[in-house]
């Protein structure tokens, strides 16, 4: 899972954020980075205490058929709820937090519309949660290369071509295991 990233005095520290992963940091040089194509990644900071994070998902939520109790990082659901609960934990406040929204791509022509489902879910979540939504860039068929500096909410957002986009791969499913006292949503 995620753990508090800090860097180095005077070193700037890049982390890539992969598919069915999330990352906090409230580094002043540390920069969260990913590649999206249909997936959508959330950039969350809490500019008070200048922490933020970044998660990177696949689809918006499991089929009905998903066992419950069990955590599956493919789904935003899931991802949401632990970047948010993560943040909680290292002192961010709920009515404090920011977001950028990147991805949401439909890339393959003919193909299910994966990216705009991703799109969907991931603007009616924080609308839900009641945090605020103060950029996006989703939706089209370019892939998207996204650079984020979590002290300062900072987003750098650029198309790449879709070759770069990464491909879907399999992830493990886990039981959740209880952290101590968290934020319910």
């Amino acid at each position: 899972m995620a753990t508090l990233v800090h860097s180095p005095p005077g070193n700037s520290v890049r982390l890539t954020v992969m598919q069915g992963q999330f990352k906090i940091s409230a580094g002043p040089r540390v920069e969260l980075s990913t590649v999206l194509g249909s997936c959508v990644a959330t950039c969350l900071f809490d500019p008070e205490i200048e922490l933020g994070g970044m998660n990177h998902f696949l689809l918006p939520e499991p089929p009905a058929s998903h066992s419950r109790g069990e955590v599956d990082v493919h789904y935003g659901v899931y991802l949401m709820e632990m970047l948010i609960n993560e943040m909680l934990a290292h002192g961010a406040h709920k009515n404090r937090l920011r977001a950028h929204l990147y991805g949401g791509a439909n890339i393959r022509s003919g193909m299910q519309q994966i990216g705009t489902a991703n799109a969907e879910f991931a603007r009616s979540f924080l609308l839900r949660e009641r945090i605020e939504l103060v950029r996006e860039d989703l939706g089209g068929v370019c892939a998207r290369r996204v650079d984020f500096r979590p002290a300062s909410g900072r987003v750098r957002c650029r198309t790449v071509a879709a070759s770069d986009a990464p491909e879907a791969k399999s992830q493990p499913v886990f039981s959740q295991v209880p952290r101590g006292e968290v934020e319910l949503f």
